[in-house]
């Protein structure tokens, strides 16, 4: 059996151009390096798996010349250290004999120390000589996803950069293209489904999609990732909604146990609710229509939804679904609790009238 190379690693970037996301970043390290004004000292921070690391080894090979189609190997010039193995002082002051010692090859040497903020106070001292006034031949990157716990002294020292989470479109559009690469089926709001489940992290959002294609046998499909995800697509709550707009009471509870039975979670059930609602708000305007993070075919899905419907009934609806999350929580009996709100959401604006909050 042939060993599988993970997504995460198979399609790792290895230019600046490839880097998903980040360009506000990446064009300012591509400037800096062009006009010869990169820090000695450089501290990314951020979330989870948004290119922190990446964007570092990008970064590091091509400080000494290199790119994404150079020959030349300058990996001996570049050191990684997991700062979460080796956070002690001794650590720190290996680093701090050898970078007195000028690279061979090439002009510079790169410490990478990934997750910094796990070097203990000691070893932050002992570093912070060091940091403040590198040899010139030395390049420091560090890289946090806690910025709060490196300590003042060292952020005061290094040039920061502030890393975001990555936009769902731009996980889905990173998808598409990966998925293409394969030569997969899928369904365009599938991999919406999986981006939406990553929450800015492109490292989850591969390896979802990894288990997804395994799952599916690479046919992609937006109800087979929802059930395996244990989510609702936007189907599931359309046809909820017409429901509501109905007033099929019945029909709507006897929908919900069904959700229950499958076993999804009452409290992202009611967030979908309020994502659902809040879409339907987005597509009654052109204007705001971009707002919504999903596939063409869903927005026009969504237009469809919202035609009959007034703004006064969706703010009264998302009002509704408002208050069901807050005191979710605080709910004895949360099945009640849920259903009711159904039912006030079942009976909004009926005859004519608004339903008034118990």
């Amino acid at each position: 059996m042939e060993s599988f190379v993970v997504s995460a690693l198979k399609y790792r970037p290895k230019s600046f151009d490839a880097v998903v996301g980040q360009e506000s970043i990446t064009h300012t390290l591509k400037n800096s390096l062009a006009t010869n004004q990169l820090a000695q000292a450089l501290l990314f921070c951020g979330p989870r798996g948004v290119g922190k690391t990446s964007c570092a080894r990008i970064l590091a090979h091509q400080i000494n010349g290199g790119d994404e189609t150079s020959t030349a190997d300058f990996s001996f010039n570049i050191f990684e250290l997991d700062a979460a193995s080796n956070n002690s002082v001794e650590d720190i002051r290996k680093i701090n004999e050898q970078v007195r010692i000028p690279p061979q090859v090439g002009t510079h040497k790169i410490y990478i120390i990934d997750e910094a903020h796990m070097l203990s106070n000691a070893a932050f001292n002992a570093f912070l000589k060091t940091l403040e006034e590198p040899p010139k031949h030395v390049i420091f990157i560090l890289a946090t996803t806690e910025k709060n716990k490196i300590i003042p002294t060292v952020l005061s020292r290094c040039q920061v950069y502030d890393f975001k989470r990555i936009s769902v479109n731009d996980i889905q559009k990173h998808l598409v293209g990966i998925a293409q690469d394969r030569g997969l089926t899928f369904e365009e709001n599938a991999l919406y489904l999986i981006a939406q489940k990553a929450e800015g992290a492109l490292r989850d959002a591969l390896s979802i999609f990894d288990r997804m294609v395994s799952f599916t046998k690479g046919k992609l499909t937006s109800a087979s990732v929802a059930d395996n995800l244990n989510l609702l697509d936007q189907k599931t709550y359309s046809d909820l909604g017409k429901q509501v707009a109905s007033h099929d009471i019945p029909s709507l509870l006897i929908s919900y146990d069904s959700l229950l039975k499958r076993g999804i979670d009452p409290a992202e059930f009611i967030r979908g609710l309020g994502d659902y609602y809040r879409n339907l708000m987005m597509a009654k305007d052109p204007k705001t229509l971009a707002l919504l993070e999903v596939g063409e075919s869903i927005k026009t899905a969504y237009q469809k939804d919202t035609d009959s419907l007034s703004t006064t009934y969706l703010l009264d609806a998302i009002e509704i679904i408002n208050n069901c999350e807050i005191h979710y929580k605080n709910a004895r009996n949360r099945r009640v609790h849920v259903e009711l709100h159904l039912m006030q959401l079942a009976s909004l604006h009926f005859n004519g009238e608004k339903k008034k909050d118990s």
